[in-house]
């Protein structure tokens, strides 16, 4: 079958999804290619935290007035809105800060579930220190012993490895749904299989696939799932996570205080049912709001076809860098990874090129990107990395190369 062009595609089409987000109202010239780090906000998000601020205005579950009572109604929705997003049940999503502390909310509660035979973690080498740190000094912590799952050249998890690094020996697998390197889509599915083949727990990372893909835990059959609202068109401040029911009405709260309890005496306490003894104090009540309008809009889109336009545009990118004859490209083969494309440029450090690109408006992310030891196996410092989302278009994509070129000018 002869594959599409990007013409036919449709990506060198108006993107009619881009006057959405009024950053590129107020930055017309900007080309932003940093989402794997931060996406932009379509203005519905906005309206929604303003809303909030402005017309309801009231903390959550204490109040029986009906100002706080709305606020509540609200907060749970979103709640249930981003179940329904992954498929999971309501009660089996947790608020959080971000990612970042769904997973050490596992790490720091998760020991008591482990049988004392079970003295290994394993994680992967393309891990972001978010989902490596906490696991790095949990085995510190409680006297384990972390194993890594290797890549192979192409960019991918080694899976033949996999099945000899976990065994009856593991704990805990944790492994991204999605490199924020290589954009590279891990068959998350399978290292779950993997670990419940062993009777071992298994946490996804979902931080780069949420607002790329579509996700459903179920399927995925994971135990836990984290991610982040502003890396999928939401406010910053609020992320989830993810657990079967069962497990997190296990797992021991990881913070205290108001909010997350049953009775109290001096001496003693009780907890709420999940998943509100985790969430302990005043939450994000807004921004989870908020990122309950971004799940309303990323589905009102449908996943599927963003998949296929950031597909289109994902092509068109690597075809045009690629020829680039002093360009080095660390992508997995076509059809593995999705919107992210990491490269470097011969003997030009990362950060020197994103400073040319800055000064024509093209924001790139340069450097390890969180994930130092990576780059210590690819024996580099770090990368240059372009990362899309719907609101970009071809003509981004070439003004990256025409960039790109001067960068090459300047440094010859």
């Amino acid at each position: 079958m002869k594959m599409k062009t990007p013409l036919q595609t449709g990506i060198h089409q108006q993107n009619k999804w881009k006057k959405d987000f009024p950053l590129f109202e107020n930055h017309p010239q900007l080309v932003y290619l940093d989402t794997a780090a931060t996406s932009q906000r379509p203005q519905c998000v906005i309206d929604a935290l303003t809303q909030f601020t402005e017309f309801d205005n009231a903390n959550i579950h204490r109040g029986i007035y009906t100002l706080s009572e709305a606020a509540t109604e609200k907060y749970e929705a979103a709640r249930k809105k981003i179940a329904e997003f992954i498929h999971a049940k309501t009660e089996e999503i947790v608020f959080t800060k971000n990612a970042t502390e769904s997973i050490n909310l596992i790490a720091y509660s998760i020991r008591d579930l482990i049988p004392k035979e079970k003295d290994e973690i394993v994680v992967s080498e393309m891990e972001h220190h978010s989902n490596l740190i906490p696991w790095q000094q949990f085995c510190k912590r409680n006297n384990m012993k972390l194993k890594i799952i290797p890549i192979t050249d192409n960019y991918e998890l080694d899976y033949a490895e996999a099945e000899k690094i976990i065994n009856k020996r593991t704990a805990i697998v944790a492994a991204s749904h999605v490199s924020n390197v290589f954009g590279t889509v891990n068959d998350v599915t399978k290292i779950c299989t993997l670990a419940r083949k062993h009777n071992a727990l298994s946490v996804i990372d979902g931080a780069q696939s949420i607002a790329h893909l579509s996700v459903d835990v179920k399927k995925i059959d994971c135990d836990f799932f984290a991610f982040s609202s502003h890396k999928m068109l939401g406010p910053f401040g609020v992320g989830i996570l993810y657990g079967k029911k069962t497990l997190l009405e296990q797992l021991p709260p990881f913070l205290f205080g108001g909010g997350m309890i049953e009775r109290v005496n001096y001496l003693d306490a009780t907890f709420a049912q999940v998943p509100e003894k985790f969430e302990a104090g005043t939450p994000p009540i807004a921004e989870a709001i908020a990122l309950g309008a971004a799940v309303d809009y990323l589905k009102n889109i449908g996943m599927e076809t963003i998949e296929k336009y950031e597909g289109g545009l994902l092509a068109y990118a690597l075809e045009e860098l690629g020829k680039i004859h002093e360009i080095t490209l660390y992508k997995p083969g076509v059809g593995k990874s999705v919107a992210v494309v990491s490269f470097n440029l011969k003997e030009i450090h990362p950060h020197d090129a994103a400073e040319v690109l800055n000064d024509k408006g093209i924001a790139i992310r340069a450097g390890h990107h969180c994930c130092m030891p990576l780059m210590k196996k690819l024996r580099i410092s770090g990368t240059c990395r372009a990362s899309f989302s719907l609101y970009n278009t071809k003509e981004d994509v070439d003004k990256l190369i025409i960039g790109l070129k001067k960068v090459l000018e300047v440094f010859r």
